[in-house]
């Protein structure tokens, strides 16, 4: 089984949010949603600024990104 690593993308920063083996991308893609809305309950700061988690293979290419904020905040309705 393949092994992925999940870092939380700041900007131009990668914070690296530790690493899992598991089945294949998909598993490790919706690992990434459940991580992204995890720290966007922690850290709802996090959201306004475009953060986003990344996962990456052992050979450290990118193969899946998500966003803390799935709706950017310029598409949202005001009231």
């Amino acid at each position: 089984m393949p092994y992925y690593s999940f870092d939380l993308v700041v900007g131009d920063e990668f914070k690296n949010q530790g690493g899992l083996i598991l089945e294949n991308i998909e598993v490790a893609a919706d690992r990434a949603e459940q991580l992204a809305i995890e720290l966007s309950v922690v850290r709802p700061d996090l959201k306004s600024n475009g953060c986003s988690v990344r996962v990456t293979s052992a050979d450290s290419t990118e193969i899946y990104r998500t966003p803390l904020d799935p709706i950017p905040s310029w598409i949202k309705v005001r009231t």
